[in-house]
């Protein structure tokens, strides 16, 4: 689909496992909002280990009951709708790290659209 292709830009949004809004698991919450707000898809990655805000090195421990581990949530989309939703939940990230860049989508495939 050609909306999908050309210049785009890419938030990653690193937080932990752990953290939580309401109640819910934040990651799980912003996911909500990415397709309540219309953006084109996102994806969380689990790391298996990272050292974050504290200063704390975080990893996957097999003896440990729960795990604090870091997640980073990845949208593309365009500028003015990732500006927009970073500024609709900034209000939900206590402790985390967002950054943006430049990226370029070369191709986009989907059984729907081929």
């Amino acid at each position: 689909m050609k909306r999908y292709l050309g210049k785009k830009k890419i938030v990653r949004i690193y937080i932990d496992n752990q953290d939580k809004f309401e109640g819910e698991p934040l990651w799980e919450v912003l996911l909500k909002k990415v397709k309540e707000y219309g953006l084109a898809g996102a994806t969380v990655f689990k790391g298996v280990a990272g050292i974050g805000v504290h200063s704390e090195v975080r990893s996957f421990n097999v003896w440990v009951l729960s795990q604090e581990l870091p997640l980073v949530i990845e949208i593309i989309d365009d500028e003015e709708k990732i500006l927009n939703f970073i500024e609709k939940v900034d209000y939900m990230i206590k402790e985390g790290l967002t950054t943006i860049s430049d990226t370029e989508v070369i191709k986009y495939k989907h059984k729907k659209f081929q």
